[in-house]
């Protein structure tokens, strides 16, 4: 199997971008409240009992289990029944989010220090359609979902014969990107 990667440039409309931004900042948010839930739990586990404090420690009962990925994915789709501003981002691109948490905590398990950050505002700069039904990209535009249809700049035209399997937007400083 052969993976390549292209770079294109996007142009969104005022309205599909602020979306995407709105897109960016609800992931942020996400990861970050996933965070906070393993830090909590981990919190809870390090400290001798008859040692904690309530003001310093968040006290978790000892029966929860630990927030993996999962059960997380699963308190998503409970959190988007209840915040409206969940809804509007596609559920892939959240689960992207819990997922790439995941992966920054199996990499802090592998090299055994270095905890995973939450990010401030900004700091979260793109999102992932890990799949699609169809092929995207219709002459020069891209359909992304609940996005709707935007000019791209195929400057370089995808090989004949290969599928575009997966579609990450990022925000650089000197504009919309796609890769």
């Amino acid at each position: 199997m052969l993976n390549l990667t292209y770079s294109y440039r996007i142009y969104p409309g005022r309205d599909q971008e602020a979306q995407m931004l709105d897109w960016l900042e609800q992931c942020r948010r996400v990861y970050n409240y996933a965070l906070a839930e393993r830090k909590d739990w981990i919190g809870s586990r390090k400290c001798p009992v008859n040692a904690c404090t309530i003001k310093q420690e968040y006290i978790i009962s000892a029966d929860a289990p630990y927030p993996d990925y999962y059960k997380q994915q699963n308190a998503l789709t409970k959190a988007k029944k209840a915040i409206p501003e969940l809804k509007a981002v596609h559920s892939q691109v959240l689960q992207d989010a819990l997922k790439r948490l995941d992966k920054s905590f199996k990499f802090m398990q592998k090299r055994g220090f270095g905890f995973p950050r939450c990010k401030k505002f900004g700091q979260y700069r793109s999102f992932v359609f890990p799949q699609f039904k169809s092929n995207p990209v219709n002459g020069f535009e891209i359909e992304l979902p609940k996005i709707g249809a935007m000019p791209i700049n195929l400057h370089r035209p995808l090989p004949e014969g290969f599928a575009l399997k997966r579609v990450r937007v990022v925000f650089k400083p000197s504009g919309g990107m796609l890769n």
